[in-house]
């Protein structure tokens, strides 16, 4: 499990075993320790954030902020996942 940064309390991490094909580029949020009910973000071509869905209740406003500052480190994101999987699609 791949933490690629904290925010505050929250993690951004990767599951590493992102199933088989590999899904598209996305991170999950939790708060604390990485969990299965975890938040789950697609990150764009473009570098934007997608919910795919909000799983551990994140409340909306602190949602919208992980967001921005996902989106701010988009080319982090995307650089660990190449360096972790050796590949990227993308959903959108």
């Amino acid at each position: 499990m791949p933490q690629v940064f904290k925010i505050g309390s929250y993690w951004v991490y990767f599951w590493s075993n992102e199933n088989d094909p590999l899904e598209p580029v996305h991170v999950h949020i939790a708060q604390g320790a990485p969990t299965a009910r975890a938040t789950k973000i697609w990150i764009t071509k473009a570098g934007g954030c997608y919910l795919c869905h909000n799983n551990s209740q994140i409340p909306e406003r602190t949602l919208s902020n992980l967001m921005k500052v996902i989106e701010a480190r988009s080319n982090e994101v995307l650089q660990k996942w190449q360096a972790h999987f050796g590949e990227m699609k993308f959903y959108c």
